[in-house]
């Protein structure tokens, strides 16, 4: 608490370890120790994301350090039973030394120190010594009443000595900088207790005394049992309230590190209307919500609107506008085959919702999980974690065996896509990819033409890789699926080899005709999968490009590869052309347009057999349902914690900007009827300022009168 010491209560009774005990915990070292501690989890708590389900720390840390820090709460560090523990040991130890400190600085405050003996003033810093004509007692009137004018407050002391009577001058100012010292010691604690007040402290409580328990699993909020929902009269708590437009809900979510509880509140929600504005990029730039609050005991209504930044209040909850969601839209897919066999139809849901579906013998379960009608993305294939921008160049992807994986590199470019659905198959083990298709064409800007985004990942710890479906003439996919499907069709793959052949061959040279045919049958069936190449089934150019490390000698690959890509292009063109004919299409027009379709056809075929399921859904309609997402509570600390940062502030201003002086002037009789003069002057803060000042009082008080 003081600069003096740092030691803590030295009570004489009790045991010995009970003495020490009680010293450590009122000291101020132990203070400044649990602060560093806290200082040390709260970096912690902000390095390391709080809250996460446990998979995720498991995918980012590894199986080790993720039961570890699962097992000290790290992941719910402000929470967490130690952080609570420390933080109320900070209050009790602060509040110690505030309590053992507090009497010194008042009596300090209250104490002119007059008693100081002569000699004590000559060890001073700043000392200084004069005559003066005037008696001891005369001078000593007429330099209380120049400091007095000047803001000091002054007391007078006659004393006895050999030569008569001596009068001491005692003065000081600045005082409240010791108030600052206290104001800021006792923020401190007020901060403390506010954040234990508005902290889970009464939420373990009700836990641990009043028989709730944290809920783990799933379904309806109504389905929940008493044992898990906590009472509207529970004195502080926050949590999240999700309300879809037109419905009421009175039970907020208070997520915990293994689970959830509910909070009952006091009154219910009902969400009127949700209004959002987008800037022209498609970023939000103002949601609010208007609402109805029904008091659930008067039954009384109240219209309010809740901004970001502007919430509602009723019954001492506050109403924050927190983000928003979905509230249960409806949505109409269509199913397109991707591996050519599949069947299509439609099917239709609700987000949040979940459909049962047959795969042959296969049971899978569709989960509709979210609808996104306004996506900005970055286009520009720069940015971790944006969309896949990949670079088409078929002979580096057949020479580097990467696929289509190449990224351009662009300027970062923002723009907005359109609507997207996101959805998930699960198997009947439970095992579950996650699927992210937007429902529009979008163009890419590197000069493949439009292109449909199929996203798909394994666990949400990952970022989506994207498959690139070229859009026809008609702005579908429906162009590419019939390509898909003649591919896998050994009929339609021999006629498009001899119809090739015939077209690639001269007439007059007809003995080249079956050699082509069968390079071109070969190349053809590599890319459909339907040849193993090393004994496994790949597909794509992959599978092309592992047939020439095999068969062709390396000296010969890269013109090798050239002339395969050549015969692989135009098979597929005949192949598309046989698929168009199929449907009563005309064949593709030979330009700009046709080679970047089929070039980008190559590439999506060339992976679509990494795709993990056999069909896409496809967002064909939707009817949009808006959800907003409040963030109630109820926060009886929040007072204490603006008090606390009041004092906080008060305090360092008085102890940074506020200097404690003190002047003594001891006037002693001498021998020619005048005084002999003996100043000097103490600072808490050794100052240019302090120098200047002593300097003015002594021509001041010490000249000649």
């Amino acid at each position: 608490m003081t600069a003096s010491h740092t030691h803590g209560y030295d009570i004489q009774r009790g045991s010995r370890a009970w003495r020490s005990g009680v010293e450590l915990l009122s000291s101020m070292r132990f203070a400044i120790a649990l602060l560093t501690v806290i200082c040390i989890a709260s970096v912690i708590g902000t390095v390391i994301k709080q809250h996460e389900p446990a998979v995720n720390y498991t995918n980012q840390f590894g199986p080790f350090w993720a039961e570890l820090f699962l097992a000290l709460k790290l992941n719910a560090v402000y929470s967490a039973w130690w952080f609570l523990l420390i933080l109320a040991f900070l209050v009790i130890s602060t509040s110690l030394c505030i309590l053992r400190n507090t009497p010194k600085f008042l009596a300090d405050i209250r104490n002119y120190k007059e008693n100081i003996r002569e000699g004590s003033l000559k060890a001073f810093h700043h000392k200084a010594e004069g005559r003066l004509s005037g008696v001891p007692a005369a001078e000593a009137q007429r330099i209380g009443q120049m400091l007095a004018t000047g803001g000091w407050k002054v007391k007078l002391q006659e004393r006895d000595t050999p030569g008569g009577k001596g009068w001491m001058v005692a003065a000081k100012t600045g005082a409240a900088n010791k108030i600052g010292y206290i104001a800021a010691h006792s923020a401190i604690v007020l901060i403390c207790l506010g954040g234990l007040f508005d902290g889970d402290l009464f939420v373990r409580a009700l836990t641990w005394v009043g028989g709730k328990t944290v809920y783990s699993g799933g379904g309806l909020v109504s389905e929940v049992k008493p044992e898990h929902r906590l009472p509207a009269s529970n004195p502080t708590f926050r949590g999240n309230l999700v309300v879809s437009e037109g419905t009421v809900s009175s039970t907020a979510i208070l997520s915990q590190s293994d689970g959830v509880l509910l909070q009952e509140l006091p009154f219910a929600v009902e969400l009127k209307k949700f209004t959002v504005d987008y800037y022209p990029t498609g970023m939000p730039k103002l949601f609010a919500s208007d609402i109805v609050i029904h008091d659930l005991e008067t039954g009384a209504k109240q219209d309010a609107r809740v901004e970001v930044n502007h919430p509602a209040s009723y019954k001492g909850v506050q109403i924050y506008q927190s983000s928003f969601d979905d509230g249960g839209s409806q949505v109409k897919l269509k199913a397109l085959p991707m591996n050519g066999t599949a069947q299509a139809f439609e099917i239709e849901g609700n987000i949040g919702g979940a459909s049962q579906i047959t795969n042959g013998d296969q049971q899978l379960t569709l989960e509709y999980t979210a609808l996104r009608v306004i996506n900005v993305e970055n286009l520009s294939g720069n940015e971790r974690g944006g969309i896949d921008v990949r670079k088409v160049d078929l002979r580096q992807a057949v020479t580097a065996r990467l696929g289509a994986a190449d990224k351009t590199v662009t300027q970062r470019a923002l723009r907005n896509v359109g609507p997207s659905i996101t959805y998930k198959l699960r198997d009947a083990a439970g095992q579950a990819h996650e699927f992210h298709n937007y429902m529009l064409p979008v163009d890419m800007g590197d000069g493949a033409g439009s292109v449909f985004l199929l996203g798909t990942r394994d666990n949400t710890a990952e970022p989506f890789r994207y498959l690139r479906v070229p859009a026809d003439e008609d702005g579908s996919m429906e162009g590419f699926v019939q390509l898909r499907a003649a591919l896998q069709d050994p009929v339609r793959r021999a006629q498009a080899v001899r119809r090739y052949v015939a077209k690639a061959v001269d007439p007059q040279r007809p003995e080249l005709s079956d050699q082509l045919a069968v390079s071109a049958g070969r190349a053809l069936d590599l890319f459909a999968g339907a040849e193993p190449v090393g004994g496994k089934a790949t597909g794509g150019l992959q599978a092309i490009s592992e047939f020439m490390e095999a068969a062709v000698p390396e000296g010969e690959r890269e013109r090798a590869a050239e002339v395969l890509l050549r015969i692989l292009n135009g098979t597929l063109f005949e192949l598309s052309a046989l698929a168009r004919e199929s449907q009563g299409k005309a064949p593709l027009v030979e330009g700009d347009a046709t080679g970047r379709f089929m070039t980008q056809a190559v590439l999506a075929l060339s992976d679509v057999h990494l795709y993990p399921a056999p069909v896409s859904f496809q967002l064909e309609d939707f009817k949009h349902v808006q959800a907003s997402v409040f963030q109630v509570a109820r926060a009886p600390g929040k007072n204490v914690v603006y008090l606390g940062c009041l004092l906080l502030i008060l305090g360092i201003f008085a102890m940074l900007y506020i200097r404690e002086r003190r002047l003594w002037v001891w006037l002693a009789p001498d021998d020619d009827d005048g005084a002999r003069a003996m100043m000097a002057l103490s600072t808490n803060r050794k100052t240019l300022d302090a120098d200047r000042e002593f300097e003015h009082l002594r021509e001041k008080l010490l000249t000649l009168s």
